[in-house]
């Protein structure tokens, strides 16, 4: 054998998975030997037993050249004395099995990511690096393969590992791009399908396997490897949405949410995992919400995650759909269906804090890259799960630049964005001393508040017409404010200070709920302080709270009774509208996210009755204007009453924008007995003389009520009442709600039957 040209402490480097920059020493290079400079090839596989080189001569392959092997190590040279310019070769490679391989030397590939797009990303503005981390099928120097990128800055060296190589980490070692902790590698004639994750020989010496943070497709669980995407463009067919959507998804229209888990809407028995596919969803769930009258469809995380069991909040695969439903270009093919429907789609995203399995994101170079260092702003107590760093450019990008993404890959009409109250904070869910406060000793995350802006303005700068919308639980000033007035910028705030004082007073047995009128009252005194979403979200039927119904006092006719009454608060209340799916069947089992629904209870009349009553108020809530044309102003409601607490009775009026060329505001007097005792003869004031059309009432018998109510409506008579002119002499149902469209004048009567 002949002497290796490589000096030993290089090909240390190589052996050990060390080397920054594994291309300046394989592949073709100049050497010296013998003062005459040669062409040399180096290959290094320790399993390889022989490699030979192919080029191109003359149109045809020939000229074998066989390397000599080096030190025993998988390192192979061959000299080229009269080859001193770069000539194109392939690989033959015979492993020591005896199999054969042919391949184009990755190590002869120049680098793929420009100057300018590392530094976008080093300044956190790359809004598509998507596109340039990861694995990306592309062409580059006259080759068809797959570019590998990721961020590892503290790392030794990192190598691709996959189903393509035999999962060695020898064969496919990739060069770190100067200071920007980016590695890179292209690797010729590889397609997509094939499986792969990053090796990574971090800080601290250990060689660790994670999942690629930029991975748009990922294995089944419990396998962790990513998977190359296949890059064929999906033809999409919601033009039509698309054209509508900045009409839609606006403040003065009717916005309804139906909140759905995926993996527990609905099983298939048949099949081992239980799980709908997105083309049976597609089918089944998205009839089911649009027949409901419902505007869009919320899904809870269907990023990839590791557990069924979970509600998909710890994230793994922040850009990857998860694998459990289908493939991405079937979710995109689910999402292009919700809009041929005319469906919005909004995902509740994660960018509050991430889980700690050891394929992901946590100590992913062998240092909290993507978290704070000090566990005290780094970990979080309650969750057991670590928090982004969001002063790191790389790290807000990776979030900003995957909001984008949901929308332009996948056309997603919105983001409910998960947990922001436990960012706003420093000290959120610590106890004293376990936390870092601001040099002014405050609490407030500024490093989150600014990634917040940030995000919003990048999404308003390219997706004017999505939906941003935050689960925030605090009294943070401004949520939904606009950026340039100080505000965080977003679109929506769910109100969980509305959904927690509206359950608690109705949990009380209506003897007692005249001492907790406050309860309902007391949300009106910054009702218009932010634009609101209210909300009976998933959290409020797990973990021990109960359903909706086994919240309600009574028998069942009266937990029925409070829940259709509750529904009807929701939707005459100011505000958009959000619910979790069930709670329109009335299950009795709280949410479990391993099982289906109780979907048979519809078979049970009270059940259906509530599914109908949830129907009829989305299409009673779409079709009046004075229920949502100004939810997030004092000009849209008006209270009648809200001190008879004797009666467990409210009162408000909902009116809309008043009428181009001076016609009558539309006005809805809504009234709610929560007590299980009927009123008769119950005057109350009304601003405007004419009839009253009675265009919902909870009470109804196809709902399963007791069919009490007001024979259509009744007129006014010029008996002041309330502070206002005009006043009605009404029947108010038990435990019941009715709502009054004013006319000015009664409607005809029906026809005669003959």
């Amino acid at each position: 054998m002949k002497k290796c040209l490589l000096p030993p402490q290089e090909l240390h480097l190589l052996e050990n998975l060390e080397s920054v920059d594994p291309f300046s020493k394989l592949g073709y290079h100049h050497v010296t030997v013998n003062r005459q400079t040669s062409g040399v090839i180096r290959v290094f596989n320790p399993q390889f037993k022989k490699v030979e080189i192919l080029w191109d001569d003359g149109g045809s392959l020939s000229g074998l050249a066989e390397c000599e092997y080096g030190s025993g190590t998988g390192l192979f040279e061959c000299l080229f004395p009269d080859r001193l310019e770069f000539f194109p070769y392939r690989i033959r490679a015979t492993y020591h099995s005896g199999q054969v391989t042919e391949y184009e030397d990755p190590y002869s590939i120049l680098p793929v990511l420009s100057d300018y797009d590392v530094f976008l990303y080093g300044k956190g503005t790359h809004y598509q690096i998507w596109k340039k981390l990861g694995a990306n099928q592309i062409q580059h120097q006259g080759h068809q393969g797959v570019h590998f990128a990721v961020w590892a800055p503290n790392a030794r060296g990192v190598a691709v590992i996959g189903d393509f190589n035999g999962w060695n980490g020898r064969s496919h070692m990739m060069r770190k791009l100067s200071f920007s902790g980016i590695w890179e590698t292209f690797i010729p004639g590889l397609s997509h399908g094939q499986a792969y994750k990053f090796l990574i020989h971090t800080l601290g010496g250990a060689k660790v396997e994670k999942m690629d943070p930029y991975a748009k497709e990922a294995e089944l669980r419990p396998r962790t490897a990513a998977i190359i995407t296949d890059p064929a463009p999906y033809t999409w067919n919601d033009q039509a949405w698309n054209g509508i959507r900045p009409q839609v998804q606006r403040d003065n229209k009717p916005i309804s949410i139906y909140e759905a888990h995926l993996g527990s809407w609905q099983k298939n028995p048949g099949r081992e995992s239980g799980f709908l596919t997105y083309d049976e969803l597609a089918d089944r769930l998205i009839p089911y919400v649009t027949g409901m009258g419902y505007t869009h469809l919320e899904l809870m995380p269907v990023q990839e995650h590791p557990l069924d069991e979970s509600w998909g909040y710890q994230v793994i695969g922040y850009y990857a759909p998860t694998k459990r439903f289908g493939t991405p270009a079937q979710f995109k093919s689910f999402v292009d269906k919700c809009h041929q429907a005319g469906l919005g789609v909004i995902l509740d995203w994660v960018p509050a804090h991430f889980p700690s399995d050891l394929h992901g994101l946590d100590f992913f170079d062998g240092t909290s890259l993507y978290a704070h260092e000090d566990p005290r702003k780094g970990s979080h107590p309650q969750w057991g799960t670590r928090i982004f760093n969001y002063s790191r450019h790389e790290v807000s990008n990776f979030l900003i630049a995957n909001a984008i993404y949901w929308m332009e890959e996948f056309h997603i009409d919105g983001l409910r964005v998960d947990a922001v109250a436990s960012m706003l904070y420093l000290d959120y869910a610590r106890e004293n001393g376990a936390w870092i406060p601001n040099p002014d000793g405050s609490n407030t995350n500024h490093e989150a508040v600014e990634f917040l802006k940030h995000l919003n303005s990048v999404v308003a700068q390219h997706f004017p017409h999505t939906l941003m919308i935050a689960e925030e639980s605090s009294a943070f000033p401004g949520v939904t404010h606009p950026l340039d007035h100080g505000g965080l910028g977003f679109h929506y705030k769910w109100n969980l200070g509305w959904m927690n004082d509206f359950l608690t007073y109705l949990s009380k047995d209506p003897l007692f709920r005249r001492y907790h009128q406050g309860l309902l009252t007391f949300e009106m005194s910054y009702a218009f302080s932010e634009r609101f979403c209210l909300v009976l979200s998933h959290d409020e039927v797990v973990h021990g709270k109960g359903s909706l119904p086994n919240k309600m006092p009574g028998d069942d006719w009266q937990k029925f009774a409070n829940v259709r009454t509750a529904f009807a608060y929701l939707f005459a209340h100011p505000g958009k509208k959000l619910h979790f799916m069930g709670l329109e069947i009335g299950q009795w089992l709280e949410w479990n996210p391993g099982v289906s629904l109780d979907w048979p209870l519809l078979q049970v009349e009270r059940h259906k009755g509530l599914q109908m009553l949830v129907r009829d108020l989305n299409t009673i809530y779409k079709q009046e204007p004075a229920l949502y044309e100004l939810d997030s102003s004092y000009a849209g409601f008006q209270w009648v009453d809200f001190h008879d607490q004797d009666n467990n009775i409210v009162a408000f009026l909902r009116k809309g924008e008043p009428r181009e060329g001076g016609g009558p505001q539309e006005v809805i007097l809504c009234l709610f007995n929560f007590s299980p005792i009927p009123r008769h003869n119950y005057r109350l004031g009304a601003p405007l003389d004419g009839f009253y059309v009675e265009v919902f009432n909870s009470d109804s018998q196809v709902y399963g009520g007791g069919n009490l109510g007001n024979m259509g409506g009744k007129r006014t008579e010029p008996v002041p009442m309330h502070n206002l002119p005009y006043s009605l002499e009404l029947t108010a149902p038990p435990l019941a709600a009715c709502f009054f469209k004013f006319q000015s004048d009664p409607p005809p009567p029906p026809p005669l039957r003959g």
